[in-house]
C-alpha cells in the first residue's frame, strides 16, 4: 500500500485570502487524477468547535453527516470534491487542549509536566496523521486557519515543522500570501510576501510552493523575483487572480500546473492532465446563463458568510436551471406591515433563513404570511420552517398566541417545542440534534416527487421541534406533514399542497448540495421561482 502524502496549506499577510478555496482546488485536481483524498482544517481558536460562535464572528457553522459542528471551509471541501467530511476533519486548539487535559487527569502521562512541546504538538501531530492512518488516503490536505505570525497558530506550525522532518519526501507545504497593488505608486509589492515567508522560515518551515493572491496579473519577472527571495523554484510560484466565481479557481490552478508541481515535489509521476469535463460543463452553463432570477433571503445576519451554504446551493441550482440567481438580503428585524410588500414583491422566491434566538423572528413570521397569502415560492429552512408553522397556527388555525417555546415559554400553543431529551441540558455546545437522520416522505407529496425517493437522509442542527400534538390540526387545515423521522416520529417537512411551492424543512438541505450534485429541493425551488418571472 502506497504511503499517504501530506500537503500543508498555510497563509500569510492577511486572513480571508482563500486558503479553503485553494485547499479545495488542490483536492479537486488530485481527485481528478484518480487519487483518494481528504481535506482537514485546523483552527487556532480556543472554542472546542464553532457551534457557539456568532455568525458575525465566524460565518456559518457547517455540520458534518456524523454530527460535528465545524468551520465553513468544510462546506467548500465537500462542494468542490463531493467527499464526506467527519468530526475528524476539523480540529481546534480547544479540542487539542481538552484532549490533553483529559489525558493528564486520567494519569496517561505518568506524572510528566505537561508542556506545549511535546505534549500539545504531539496531540496535533496525532490528529494531523489520524485520517491518513485510519483510511489510507493517497493525500491528506491540511489547512491551518489564521495567518503566520499569529500567536495562536504557533503550536500548529511547530507540529508541521516536526512532521516535515519525520515524513521526509512525503510532505509539502503550500503557502498562500498576498501581493498588494499600490495605486499611488502604480506598482505591485512583493515585500509582504517576502516577510511572510521569512516568518515561516524563522519557525523552521521552508514553503515548497507559493500561491500569490492578487487582484492584478503578476508578470513572469515578478514571480521570478519572489522565487529568488523566498528560496522557491520558479515553477512553484503560482498566482491566484480574482475570478468571477470561486469554481474557476481549480482550472486556473491546473493551467499553472499546481497539481503537477505538487506531484513532482513528492517524487510522484505526473502523468496526463485530466480534462475535468463535468466541472467545465458546469462552468460553461454558468457563463451562458445571463437571465436573472431574484431570490430574497429573509434573515437577521447581514453577512454573506452567515448563509454561505444556502447562497452556494442557490447559485448552483441557478446554473442547472440556466439562470443566474441574484440573492437579496432582507433584514427580518426591519420587516413590518408597511414595508413588506415593497421588500418582497420584487422577488420571485423567498428563503426564510435558519437562525437561533428571538431577534428577527416576528419579521420572518410576517414574511411567511405574506408569501403564503400571495402564493409566492417559499422555502423555510430549520428556524424558517418553524416560523412558517407558527404563522399558520396564528392565522389559519386561529391560535393567536402560537409560538415556539424557544421564544415564549409561557405560550398556551407551543406548536414548536423542545425535545424531551433536550430539556435538562445546560451546556450549549454540541448538544442539539446534529448530523444526518433519515426521513420518510409521504407518497403523493410534492417533496416525494422532488426527491424521487421514499427515504432520504439529511443533516440537522436544532434543539426545538414541531410539536406532534398539533399534527392533526395542521393536516386538517391544509398544511401537510410530509416528512417524518422513522425512529421517533418527528415531523421534518411541511408543505401546503394547494400553493405553488411552499415547503419548510426542519433539516439543512444546503449542507449536502455540491457543484456536480446540486440539491433537488434547491433545484426545484429555483425552477419554481423562475416560473414566476413575468
Amino acid at each position: 500500500m502506497a504511503q499517504t502524502k501530506y500537503i500543508f496549506v498555510t497563509g500569510g499577510v492577511a486572513s480571508s485570502l482563500g486558503k479553503g478555496i485553494i485547499s479545495s482546488s488542490i483536492g479537486k485536481l488530485l481527485q481528478a487524477r484518480g487519487f483518494n483524498i481528504t481535506i482537514q482544517k485546523f483552527d487556532p481558536y480556543i472554542n472546542v468547535d464553532p457551534g457557539t460562535l456568532n455568525p458575525y464572528e465566524h460565518g456559518e457553522c457547517y455540520v458534518t453527516d456524523d454530527g460535528q459542528e465545524t468551520d465553513l471551509d468544510l462546506g467548500h471541501y465537500e462542494r468542490f470534491t463531493g467527499i464526506k467530511t467527519t468530526r475528524n476533519n476539523n480540529v481546534t486548539t480547544g479540542r487539542i487542549y481538552q484532549s490533553v487535559i483529559e489525558k493528564e487527569r486520567r494519569g496517561d502521562y505518568l506524572g510528566k509536566t505537561i508542556q506545549v512541546i511535546p505534549h500539545i504538538t504531539d496531540e496535533i501531530k496525532r490528529d494531523m496523521l489520524y485520517l491518513g492512518k485510519k483510511a489510507h488516503y493517497d493525500f491528506v490536505i491540511t489547512e491551518i486557519g489564521g495567518t503566520v505570525g499569529d500567536i495562536e497558530s504557533l503550536p500548529f506550525l511547530e507540529a508541521i515543522r516536526q512532521l516535515k522532518w519525520e515524513l521526509g519526501g512525503d510532505a509539502v507545504c503550500v503557502h498562500l500570501t498576498y501581493v498588494p497593488y499600490l495605486a499611488a505608486a502604480g506598482e505591485l509589492k512583493t515585500k509582504p510576501t517576502q516577510h511572510s515567508v521569512k516568518e515561516l522560515q524563522s519557525l523552521g518551515i521552508q514553503p515548497d510552493i507559493l500561491v500569490l493572491r492578487t487582484e492584478h496579473e503578476l508578470g513572469a519577472g515578478l514571480r521570478k523575483k519572489v522565487a529568488n527571495f523566498c528560496n522557491v523554484s520558479p515553477d512553484a510560484v503560482v498566482q491566484s487572480l480574482d475570478q468571477p466565481t470561486i469554481y474557476e479557481v481549480p482550472l486556473r490552478m491546473q493551467e499553472q500546473g499546481l497539481d503537477a508541481t505538487i506531484l513532482r515535489k513528492l517524487g510522484m509521476p505526473v502523468g496526463e492532465t485530466p480534462g475535468l469535463g463535468p466541472w467545465r460543463s458546469f462552468l460553461d452553463r454558468r457563463h451562458k446563463a445571463t437571465e436573472e432570477v431574484h431570490i430574497g433571503l429573509v434573515g437577521k445576519y447581514d453577512l454573506q458568510d452567515a448563509y454561505k451554504s444556502i447562497l452556494e446551493a442557490l447559485s448552483q441550482s441557478g446554473t442547472y436551471n440556466d439562470y443566474k440567481v441574484k440573492t437579496h438580503f432582507i433584514n427580518s428585524e426591519k420587516l413590518n406591515e408597511n414595508n413588506i410588500a415593497e421588500q418582497l414583491d420584487a422577488m420571485q422566491g423567498i428563503v426564510i433563513c435558519p437562525g437561533f434566538g428571538q431577534r428577527g423572528t416576528e419579521g420572518k413570521i410576517l414574511a411567511a404570511r405574506y408569501c403564503r397569502e400571495h402564493n409566492k415560492p417559499t422555502f423555510g429552512i430549520c428556524l424558517g420552517m418553524q416560523m412558517m408553522v407558527i404563522e399558520f397556527a396564528r392565522n389559519v388555525l386561529g391560535y393567536a398566541d402560537a409560538n415556539s417555546a424557544e421564544m415564549d415559554s409561557k405560550t398556551t400553543h407551543n406548536v414548536i417545542d423542545i425535545m424531551e431529551d433536550q430539556k435538562n441540558i445546560t451546556n450549549m455546545g454540541g448538544t442539539m440534534r446534529l448530523g444526518g437522520y433519515e426521513c420518510e416522505l409521504k407518497a403523493g407529496s410534492k417533496v416525494r416527487d422532488i426527491y424521487g425517493e421514499n427515504v432520504i437522509r439529511e443533516r440537522h442542527r436544532h434543539r426545538y421541534e414541531f410539536n406532534g400534538d398539533y399534527q392533526a390540526d395542521y393536516e386538517k387545515a391544509g398544511m401537510a406533514c410530509v416528512g417524518i423521522n422513522p425512529d421517533c416520529g418527528l415531523v421534518e417537512i411541511v408543505e401546503v399542497p394547494e400553493l405553488k411551492w411552499y415547503i419548510g424543512t426542519q433539516f439543512h438541505p444546503e449542507y449536502s448540495s455540491t457543484v456536480l450534485h446540486p440539491h433537488p429541493l434547491f433545484l426545484d425551488f429555483v425552477k419554481a421561482a423562475i416560473s414566476e418571472i413575468k
